[in-house]
């Protein structure tokens, strides 16, 4: 009988704990890894769900950028932290979809190392040129390109990024054009290379690019969604001079496998909270993003769906990275 009354106790408080430990998280600063350099999209997501997120919860989330080998870095440390509810990673398509198909070697193993939590925001790309250029239209630099073959170079956030994958889907469907891709380990560095003239060009997600194209500083040419888009209506999809162009990026939050499932439920029930507040959409939306929220199980889904995507552009890109 004393046996069994400590094995039902033993029961007993590990049913009780997960709730317990569900109520009590977050108990100290929860750290939210970057895995690109401050400045660019996947920075200014990840601040701005920190800053609601704190005054919500009551304690500090504390954005961490790790940047390098377009996202593996962050990624990896991510996927090898304690699963206790205080590491998260703001993943993109790059770290959670394609990069398992150009790099060699990965340092973690998408499906097996992360779970997800929450989808924060999809945003489309824009293709921007740099104004000494004076290219007016999409397709006054293919006439360049085409006429000047290797002349252009293109900056992106990093191999394996959106920005990376969109280029080559734009050169094969522009005609195979000869455009040299240059990657680097975030937007702010790449679009800071491009306005002071370093490279011509990149195709960058909208909402890092968006400040400097309503400065006057970059020329935005083609948005890389379907359609046009509300924030920028002067400008055209891609698709309007290449048509059936569509790349869009994405960002969400995941979490080392192992995570407390309340925990994960919680989080992604408090960002769902946060995504539809009147203020927070309409600043997203001024930047090029949508909020989109949902279930970790809806998250995995679009996984799922975009991993098969990008598997597809990058066998028939070539791309690759050793």
């Amino acid at each position: 009988m004393t046996i069994h009354r400590v094995l039902s106790a033993i029961a007993l408080g590990v049913a009780c704990a997960t709730p317990v430990a569900a109520q009590d998280w977050p108990a100290k600063p929860v750290r939210i890894v970057v895995p690109f350099a401050p400045g660019g999209t996947t920075d200014i997501l990840a601040r701005f769900v920190a800053a609601d997120l704190a005054a919500t919860l009551g304690q500090p989330f504390n954005p961490d950028n790790r940047a390098g080998a377009g996202g593996n870095i962050g990624a990896a440390e991510v996927a090898k932290a304690a699963p206790d509810g205080y590491t998260f990673l703001m993943g993109t398509p790059g770290t959670q979809a394609i990069n398992q198909f150009l790099y060699a070697k990965m340092p973690y193993d998408t499906e097996r190392d992360l779970i997800p939590v929450s989808y924060v925001a999809s945003v489309p790309n824009v293709v921007v040129a740099h104004p000494g250029l004076g290219f007016k239209t999409l397709a006054d630099l293919i006439a360049y390109a085409k006429a000047k073959p290797g002349a252009l170079n293109s900056a992106s956030p990093g191999n394996g990024s959106t920005g990376h994958l969109s280029l080559e889907l734009f050169k094969r469907m522009a005609g195979g054009l000869e455009i040299t891709h240059v990657p680097y380990k975030g937007s702010g560095p790449a679009l800071n290379d491009l306005i002071g003239g370093q490279v011509q060009m990149t195709i960058d997600n909208l909402p890092s690019a968006m400040p400097h194209i309503k400065a006057g500083k970059l020329t935005a040419l083609g948005i890389t969604s379907a359609k046009r888009i509300p924030s920028l209506p002067g400008v055209p999809a891609v698709a309007e001079t290449l048509p059936g162009y569509a790349a869009e990026s994405w960002f969400v939050l995941v979490a080392p496998r192992g995570t407390p499932d309340p925990i994960v439920r919680k989080l992604s029930a408090e960002v769902d909270k946060l995504l539809k507040k009147p203020a927070i959409v309409e600043k997203l939306k001024s930047l090029g993003a949508e909020p989109v929220g949902g279930t970790p199980e809806q998250l995995g889904a679009l996984i799922a769906a975009e991993t098969k995507k990008w598997r597809e552009v990058v066998r028939a890109s070539g791309a690759k990275v050793d």
